[in-house]
């Protein structure tokens, strides 16, 4: 039997997490009354029951009857049936965002604004989160992501580490991205852009990634960086973090900073971390010619 409580901030995607869920196979059920999922659990695990994953959505719906949960959650242990949290988070900025884009109000902000009520609903949430076998931050994660990460925790069954990094290139004349914890600059390294016959490709291209890393300055700098961030990861998880934005830059964020994020990546891939790239304005010098 794998039973698994899906919970966290309201806006960061449990009804899509449990949708996925339901698709591979689990018997999924959305805000039962905290009361009752003693009485769930017991019939879940009674051996006539034939079901062999589930999956029970709790969040800050559950009102006052949220404080009885962590209660509830022992007892449970102490009845044999075990279970596991996963969390889902996501910055308050994004969540802001959400809420406005959606039109809804959150549920504890009332009349006033939506961030107070983010505030407290992580509050309230904070004893969930300490407990859960898995924390996915969805702030950068597009659905398709997600289930990506999904799968590997409940089909795969991989080890997930509840730490996600995303490598991000840009390019510095559109502007640093706001949403980065750690930003290198990489206009140091030789430019391709220089080169006519490299200068239309991007770091995605064989030819300009060889000649990118073909500099030992880029070497010992991937080393160097490698080095720093395998220090630091541990010490951000000890401290709470469970994602983190390296930022990568260049002049255009076209050449250089994308060849740089992509080796990155390949040197990072042996860690067990959730782990993607992206290339923000690899794609921008292209549309402002043809704008001109």
């Amino acid at each position: 039997m794998r039973f698994v409580i899906v919970t966290g901030m309201s806006g960061a995607g449990k009804s899509s997490v449990l949708k996925m869920l339901e698709d591979i196979g689990f018997f999924c059920v959305d805000n039962l009354p905290i009361q009752l999922i003693l009485k769930f659990a017991q019939l879940a695990y009674d051996q006539s029951s034939q079901l062999d994953k589930i999956a029970l959505g709790i969040d800050i719906r559950s009102g006052q009857a949220l404080e009885g949960l962590n209660e509830i959650l022992v007892e449970a242990i102490s009845k044999g049936y075990s279970y596991e949290i996963l969390y889902l988070d996501t910055v308050n900025e994004v969540l802001v965002k959400r809420f406005k884009e959606t039109r809804r109000n959150h549920p504890l902000s009332g009349n006033g604004r939506v961030d107070a009520g983010i505030e407290l609903e992580r509050e309230k949430l904070e004893f969930l989160k300490k407990q859960a076998d898995f924390i996915i931050d969805t702030s950068q994660l597009l659905i398709r992501e997600l289930k990506i990460e999904i799968n590997k925790i409940f089909v795969q069954e991989q080890e997930y580490g509840n730490f996600y990094i995303t490598i991000l290139s840009f390019g510095f004349k559109y502007g640093i991205p706001t949403d980065c914890d750690l930003v290198f600059d990489v206009r140091f390294l030789p430019n391709p852009y220089y080169d006519q016959e490299l200068k239309p490709q991007t770091g995605n291209d064989k030819p300009v990634y060889e000649y990118v890393m073909s500099s030992q300055k880029s070497t010992e700098f991937l080393d160097k960086l490698e080095d720093m961030l395998e220090f630091l990861i541990p010490n951000y998880i000890e401290e709470g973090k469970n994602q983190l934005v390296v930022g990568i830059g260049c002049t255009g964020g076209k050449h250089r900073s994308v060849s740089i994020a992509n080796a990155l990546s390949d040197r990072l891939s042996k860690l067990e971390y959730g782990l993607k790239v992206e290339h923000r304005d690899i794609k921008k010098d292209a549309l402002q010619k043809k704008l001109v």
